[in-house]
């Protein structure tokens, strides 16, 4: 695991990221961390997998064409 120092962030920023960390119930490092893996994203490799486990988890559902519902709703 690598280790990185930020130095000099604004301290609204510092209040804000205290905030998000409590809303979320963890700790200001393990928000700072979901932050930057949030913001990294997946790799080309690891997005394709991801939709390749949804498309096996919805396999043999039913689905529909929102826009049908759309439609409807808009009609009454």
């Amino acid at each position: 695991m690598s280790l990185f120092v930020i130095r000099d962030i604004d301290p609204t920023v510092m209040m804000r990221l205290r905030q998000q960390a409590k809303r979320h119930e963890r700790s200001l490092q393990a928000e700072v961390r979901a932050i930057l893996e949030a913001a990294a994203g997946y790799s080309t490799d690891e997005a394709r997998e991801v939709a390749a486990r949804w498309r096996r988890r919805l396999a043999g559902t039913m689905t529909g064409d929102s826009a049908d519902l759309i439609r409807e709703d808009r009609e009454r």
